[in-house]
């Protein structure tokens, strides 16, 4: 059974950087679409980007376009989202969610698996 782990979130300073890690032990990510989506307090859960199975494509909601990359590292069994430039907007709880394919979902329906998520917070 596919269990996701996140990583990789945490305080940082608006304009700063991180690097959210999405793992898996027990499955081989690249076979799945990788989907990164947050959720504000307060606020609806909204898609960020996705990447198709084995990276062959990538998506990324407006908002985040020029700062956001999001990639795999097959080696490692990981999908990562490169977060640059953050500001406040940005901070959230962030989840990765993973569906069987080669293609990303429209929306969040179409993913079958989520993990529990990483808290990210952007403040001066």
């Amino acid at each position: 059974q596919l269990q996701l782990v996140e990583s990789g979130g945490g305080l940082v300073q608006p304009g700063g950087s991180l690097r959210l890690s999405c793992t898996a032990s027990e499955s081989t990510l690249h076979y799945y679409a990788i989907g990164w989506f947050r959720q504000a307090p307060g606020k609806e859960r909204e898609g960020v980007s996705c990447i198709g199975s084995r990276g062959g494509s990538t998506n990324y909601a407006d908002s985040v376009k020029g700062r956001f990359t999001i990639s795999r590292d097959i080696a490692r069994n990981a999908v990562y989202l490169q977060m640059n430039r953050l500001k406040p907007e940005d901070a959230a709880v962030y989840y990765c969610a993973a569906v069987y394919g080669s293609t990303c979902p429209i929306t969040s329906n179409g993913f079958d698996t989520w993990g529990q998520g990483t808290l990210v917070t952007v403040s001066s």
